[in-house]
């Protein structure tokens, strides 16, 4: 495989890998807790606001909230995280020869109705053997700290003062102001003994902190416990992993938005794909790309209304199409179209990867392949329940635009900066487009152009098989004229566009794994070989490429080669079971973190290799 950069030497060693962290959540924001006890990235009131804690972007002027065993290097300590069972409830275990500490973390979930600026971080300290010393240290940085605040001390916690927010903590052990702007305590916890804490967000300054009583805290405790547990208990998947599938379900929960249902493609930003290089994005919106995999994997879990929402909002996008008919490939979690990209040149970036980016340029662009994949989740989605005609409506206008476009060069799925070309994808999926589209007229009996729509299909399908084929490499290829492989080759299958054992396919497939793949990851392409991204930068392995791998090669009937694939994938989670979107060479995860895409692609995996391990999988 091609030349790995590998991560250099840094000058501030004290950021945690990306993988050692959990996340919870409230179904507008989410926090990451590290196994170290810290909570170093949190936006409020939502997914894409500005961060009030953003240590994870720059461990020195990001912010944190962090609760630990106050021990010095030299203790012999080990750290382990879990989740409750079924639940998006977070524990942290501190080991030492001197006692067991545990931090319980949870965001209780907002009720319909709530103020959208109220958000609750409840932590919990408890030894649960011998005894051991804690520090707390809770030092927010207000909109990705460029905003200044005061802070207001009492005898029950402080006041965290900004223009445009306010943090409240609440303590059971008494606050001191650390001299940078935070507030610190060192407290001692015996077998049995806990403490509480409380952070509490508002809009204004009406802030006023009160202590949980334990009470109080197994209150909220239970309730959230029971709200997860009970959400969870929807999920029909039985099958051999379902482990890892019911993970992923409570990780797609995790990044729904509640008031609209969109769900983010990571809860982060500009977590980098290269340590040290530019391929850091902010993923903090909704990619209508991801849309067939939600639709799909939320149906077949059996979590109707959440793939209700979620249609909802595609339904929104589709009635408020541009002028000219055509959609824009992201947008933000309440519909918003202006994602325009800067960067915060004064944070430093996770282990000195730079720029730090906010929003998402990638909006402005052509992407052809994105009609494909509305127009496959909303065909997925009408055996579920019927659309309707206003929808259908505004799809013809859709379909009428794609009809005059899908000849044109884009920047297809890959969103590369480095100039548009004919991408093969882009081709197949607007074969997609038009083929849901056939499929749901004919069942439906809507009014539609069919005979139009079935032209348009077979010359698209013509076209691929004859520019998108190159004889010499016999594979399909990335784009016309080139000879390049793209893993996203393997999606043909997927779609339906070929079939598993089409000759053509399996000798793609043969390229695939000698060329992208490293084991059981798969690069997405070549940056040497292949179209131009604008950054030239090698990258970790794409996760869900490896996922369509397996899968690809379970329908193909290879099960044997399909198995230990995914088998290997799933040693590549984290500890809790939870994937960014690379990993790199050494087995760490690398880009936005957790990323609904590969949840996406594991489910969807775990469920079709069932199938065909146990004889019913259609191919």
């Amino acid at each position: 495989m091609q030349e790995q950069i590998l991560p250099r030497q840094l000058k501030n060693k004290t950021y945690q890998p990306i993988e050692d962290y959990g996340v919870i959540g409230d179904l507008h924001t989410v926090a990451l807790v590290g196994k170290n006890g810290a909570i170093d990235w949190c936006c409020i009131p939502r997914f894409d606001a500005p961060s009030v804690f953003g240590a994870l972007l720059d461990v020195n002027k990001g912010g944190t909230f962090r609760i630990s065993p106050a021990f010095d290097e030299t203790t012999s300590m080990g750290r382990k995280q879990m989740y409750l069972p079924e639940t998006n409830i977070l524990i942290t275990r501190f080991l030492t020869a001197d006692g067991v500490g545990e931090i319980t973390d949870f965001m209780p979930i907002k009720q319909a109705g709530s103020k959208v600026l109220q958000h609750h971080i409840i932590r919990e300290v408890k030894v649960v053997r011998g005894s051991l010393p804690f520090e707390m240290v809770c030092t927010p940085a207000f909109n990705y700290g460029r905003d200044e605040h005061t802070l207001s001390l009492s005898n029950h916690g402080v006041v965290f003062h900004s223009k445009s927010l306010s943090l409240g903590l609440a303590a059971t052990v008494p606050l001191e102001e650390d001299g940078q702007g935070g507030v610190k305590a060192k407290f001692t916890l015996h077998n049995n003994q806990s403490a509480y804490f409380v952070l509490e967000s508002a809009q204004d300054h009406d802030l006023e902190p009160k202590p949980l009583s334990q009470r109080q805290y197994e209150a909220a405790f239970h309730e959230t416990k029971d709200y997860w547990q009970r959400w969870l208990s929807q999920c029909q998947y039985q099958g051999r992993w379902r482990e890892m599938v019911q993970r992923s379900a409570l990780v797609l929960k995790l990044l729904t938005y509640a008031p609209t249902g969109a769900i983010v493609a990571a809860p982060t930003t500009s977590l980098p794909e290269t340590i040290g290089g530019q391929r850091n994005w902010d993923y903090r919106y909704t990619w209508l790309r991801d849309a067939a995999f939600t639709i799909y994997s939320l149906l077949i879990l059996g979590f109707y209304q959440e793939a209700e929402a979620f249609m909802g909002w595609l339904d929104a996008r589709c009635h408020e199409l541009k002028d000219n008919g055509s959609l824009q490939p992201m947008y933000t979690i309440d519909g918003g179209h202006d994602l325009s990209e800067f960067s915060l040149d004064h944070l430093e970036g996770y282990r000195q990867s730079a720029p730090v980016r906010i929003g998402n340029g990638a909006y402005k662009q052509k992407q052809l392949d994105i009609y494909g994949e509305l127009m496959d989740s909303i065909y997925i989605f009408d055996r579920h329940q019927d659309i309707s005609y206003d929808l259908w409506h505004n799809l013809r206008r859709l379909l009428n635009w794609l009809g005059e476009h899908w000849q044109e060069p884009d920047e297809g799925i890959w969103e590369v900066r480095g100039g548009q070309q004919h991408f093969v994808h882009s081709r197949v999926m607007s074969w997609v487009a038009f083929d849901r589209a056939i499929r749901i007229a004919r069942h439906r009996g809507l009014p539609a152009p069919i005979t139009e729509w079935t032209n348009i299909s077979a010359q698209i399908y013509e076209e691929v098989m004859e520019q998108g084929w190159d004889e010499k490499t016999k594979s399909f290829i990335q784009y016309y004229g080139s000879e390049a492989i793209d893993a996203s080759s393997l999606l043909m299958v997927l779609t339906k566009f070929t079939g598993p054992t089409d000759p053509r396919m399996m000798d793609t497939i043969n390229r695939i794994q000698k060329e992208l793949t490293s084991d059981s990851h798969v690069y997405r392409y070549n940056p040497t070989r292949a179209a131009s991204d604008g950054l030239g930068s090698f990258e970790g392995t794409f996760s869900p490429c490896s996922f369509w791998l397996a899968e690809t090669l379970a329908r193909a009937g290879r099960l044997s080669d399909a198995r230990l694939v995914l088998e290997k994938m799933l040693t590549y989670s984290n500890h809790l079971g939870l994937y960014a979107e690379e990993i790199g060479p050494t087995g760490e995860a690398l880009g936005n973190f957790p990323q609904a895409f590969t949840h996406l692609s594991l489910i969807s995996t775990c469920y079709n290799m069932d199938r065909a391990l146990n004889g019913t999988l259609l191919r």
